[in-house]
């Protein structure tokens, strides 16, 4: 598999070429990134003009990831996407190509097992609880707020029941400082955004009920945690040709 990282000078990146590099299956055939430097291209349209890409890893910005992908999709490219940021109607359009064009595509918010466990808990959890609350924590250089892993387990969380408000019984609030009960997402299920150096990822998913409290929590103390499941994301979109999002779709 000829595999091209785009954000290949960031800490994600560096982290995808050495996971390629180490895999008997696969082949970097390009690193793309605006860094320029020694053979490193600086987009994905100079990078295909070289070198034959089966898949490209994407792990940018969230303002460059949505072109990114159609522009992949466009030039039967099979796209791996990591970095979060997109909105419902992009992923919707994003879909909506890799079906006309039948090219595979991964959208996955969080690579790691572990984390993606804990969205799949969570899920099996909100048959149970009727208030549910998320609290993500990332470093202070993450540009998006709230993560999409906390989207992403809104979502999963509100798709039990898309009828059911997760904030049963709250009274009228009256917020003294604007956001301090965070974002209000899907069901009705706030998410609070934390950013602070020392930290790289972390999500808590917190269910309420009458004299009782459930928790759960995943911590990401080095990204290398991410690399088994984008080794299972490119050897997926590589094999088949579906759109995917959230990893938890193909473990």
């Amino acid at each position: 598999m000829k595999i091209a990282v785009c954000g290949a000078c960031g800490k994600m990146g560096k982290e995808v070429i050495k996971a390629v590099g180490e895999n008997p299956e696969m082949k970097l055939v390009a690193k793309i990134d605006i860094c320029g430097g020694e053979s490193v291209f600086k987009s994905i349209e100079d990078a295909i003009k070289s070198v034959e890409i089966d898949v490209l890893v994407d792990f940018t910005q969230p303002k460059s990831i949505f072109d990114n992908a159609k522009f992949c999709l466009n030039n039967k490219i099979r796209p791996v996407i990591g970095t979060t940021g997109l909105s419902d109607a992009q992923i919707e359009e994003l879909k909506k190509i890799s079906k006309e064009k039948n090219v595979s595509c991964l959208i996955a918010p969080n690579f790691s097992t572990g984390a993606v466990l804990m969205m799949m808990f969570s899920q099996q959890a909100a048959k149970y609880f009727d208030n549910a609350e998320i609290i993500e924590l990332h470093h202070n250089q993450k540009k998006d707020a709230p993560s999409g892993t906390a989207i992403k387990t809104a979502q999963m969380i509100a798709g039990v029941n898309e009828n059911k408000t997760f904030a049963t019984g709250n009274c009228e609030e009256v917020e003294l400082i604007k956001g301090s009960r965070g974002g209000v997402a899907y069901s009705d299920i706030h998410i609070h955004s934390v950013r602070m150096p020392g930290y790289i990822a972390s999500q808590e998913v917190i269910f309420g009920a009458s004299g009782q409290i459930f928790k759960l929590r995943h911590d990401t103390m080095d990204r290398a945690c991410y690399m088994q499941g984008v080794i299972l994301a490119i050897k997926h979109v590589a094999q088949n040709s579906d759109f995917v999002y959230g990893l938890e779709n193909i473990l």
